[in-house]
């Protein structure tokens, strides 16, 4: 294991989606241009001097980066996201964590095409076997007849309870004096949440399981954001819905997506990375779309 390091610390948990991927190679980016434009206007400073620690955490036992250079650390830990392994995960990520200053949670499940990254084993859907075809064992339910216990509590372990449980292990991390943020320094939290997890905005109805799963999700990180309040100050939640994305959780519903606003996932983590640098903690969650424009709850 590395010994621990004072760079500033981004974690990125779910690691191999797309999203993920390109916020990485976004905040890769912006570092090489900080550490140019400083050296340029002071000849003093050394590549170096800005080190960057980038923490990936996935299903997948490796994951090599592009693009990176002397100063940028980059270390991959695999996490079967059960509440066990994710404890354990943190106590690693303590040991070579600096400050961290962004985390991102990209984790989440539509249908079926999406569910290999998220599925509790104690809850795991068999497909459904028809006479002559067998259908998606995970698709949003058109009807209320369509409602079945099993994708419930998969889509439930997915998008509600695995953020809830980095939540919960992450807490002790930033509270430890190595890593935690004070002064004018902070820590940005962003969990990809989605829009149809609005109550107040639902009009449409449908998609049962995976509307009540980003609503719990949101008030998962709305009440954590209260108790952060007494102990993280510098800490700040945002629930996070990018837009219609090109990726595939997506890809069975872009048909009817209108022009313009199907987004690369480049798109989107640009618009993240910057919704979190000019987000302040203010004791307060925040749910933002990829304009940064606030959602009702």
């Amino acid at each position: 294991m590395n010994e621990p390091t004072s760079a500033e610390t981004i974690i990125v948990i779910g690691a191999s989606s797309l999203i993920a991927q390109a916020f990485i190679e976004h905040a890769i980016a912006i570092h090489h241009s900080t550490v140019d434009n400083n050296s340029a206007h002071n000849s003093a400073v050394q590549a170096g001097d800005l080190p960057l620690n980038i923490i990936t955490v996935s299903r997948q036992p490796q994951l090599t980066l592009a693009h990176l250079t002397n100063n940028i650390v980059h270390q991959h830990f695999y996490c079967d996201y059960q509440q066990t392994s994710i404890i354990e995960c943190i106590s690693h990520i303590s040991e070579v964590a600096g400050k961290v200053s962004r985390i991102i949670m990209c984790n989440g499940i539509l249908h079926s095409q999406t569910a290999e990254a998220q599925i509790n084993p104690k809850t795991q859907i068999q497909p459904h076997t028809h006479t002559h075809t067998q259908q998606p064992s995970l698709m949003p339910e058109k009807r209320i007849e369509d409602i079945d216990a099993h994708s419930l509590e998969q889509l439930f372990y997915a998008n509600s309870i695995v953020p809830m449980l980095w939540l919960s292990a992450l807490t002790p991390l930033l509270s430890q004096p190595r890593h935690k943020v004070s002064g004018e320094q902070k820590c940005v939290i962003s969990i990809l949440s989605a829009r149809v997890g609005s109550i107040s905005d639902n009009r449409l109805g449908g998609w049962y399981g995976y509307r009540a799963s980003k609503a719990a999700l949101n008030m998962l990180i709305k009440t954590t954001a209260v108790e952060y309040a007494r102990r993280l100050k510098r800490v700040k939640l945002i629930a996070f819905h990018p837009g219609t994305t090109d990726t595939p959780l997506s890809k069975p519903f872009q048909a009817n997506v209108p022009a313009g606003k199907l987004f690369t996932p480049e798109f989107v983590a640009s618009q993240l990375y910057n919704i979190m640098e000019n987000s302040e903690p203010d004791g307060e969650a925040s749910y933002l779309d990829w304009q940064g424009k606030e959602i009702s709850w």
